[in-house]
C-alpha cells in the first residue's frame, strides 16, 4: 500500500506541476512534525492536499492543520484539500463516518480560522489492498488534478 500511495503522490504533484506552474509542488512536505502529501505554494498562498487512502482517522489532518493555523503557524493563507478514495463510499450511497467527520471539522476551521480554507473531493479509486495495484489509477489523479486547477 506504501508504494501505492507515494506512487499516487508523486504522480499528483507531477500533474499539479504541469497544470499550475506558478506553484512550488512537493510530496511530504512537513508542517510542525505533520507530513502533507502533496503541498504547493507561491509568495501569497499555500495549498495542501491530502489523499486519503485508508486512514483510520481522516478529521486528525483537517484539526492540526487548523490548529497550526489558528497558532500562526503560516505566514501566508492555506487551502487543504482532501481528496477521499472510494474507501470512504457507503456501498448503499453517501460517505462513511471517517469522512463525514473530517469534512464537519474541516467545515468548521473554514468558517471559523482566519487564513484557512478547506475543500473535501472525491479521488475515485479503489487502494489496493496488499501490495498489487493496476495501472488504471492515473485518470483519476489527473481528474483530481483537473478539479484542484478549478479550485486554486
Amino acid at each position: 500500500m506504501a508504494a501505492f500511495t507515494d506512487a499516487v503522490h508523486d504522480a499528483l504533484a507531477d500533474a499539479l506541476a504541469e497544470r499550475l506552474p506558478g506553484f512550488d509542488w512537493t510530496t511530504e512536505e512537513r508542517v510542525r512534525r505533520t507530513p502533507v502529501d502533496v503541498a504547493g505554494e507561491t509568495a501569497d498562498r499555500r495549498v495542501f492536499v491530502e489523499v486519503e487512502m485508508r486512514r483510520a482517522d481522516p478529521a486528525n489532518n483537517p484539526v492540526k492543520l487548523a490548529r497550526y493555523a489558528d497558532a500562526g503557524d503560516f505566514d501566508r493563507p492555506v487551502f487543504l484539500v482532501q481528496a477521499f478514495s472510494d474507501y470512504y463510499a457507503l456501498d448503499t450511497g453517501g460517505v462513511s463516518s471517517k469522512r463525514a467527520n473530517a469534512e464537519f471539522v474541516g467545515a468548521l476551521a473554514d468558517d471559523h480560522v482566519p487564513g484557512f480554507a478547506y475543500r473535501a473531493l472525491d479521488l475515485p479509486l479503489a487502494p489496493p489492498k496488499h501490495g498489487e495495484y493496476a495501472e488504471e489509477w492515473r485518470p483519476a489523479v489527473d481528474a483530481l488534478a483537473d478539479e484542484l486547477v478549478e479550485l486554486v
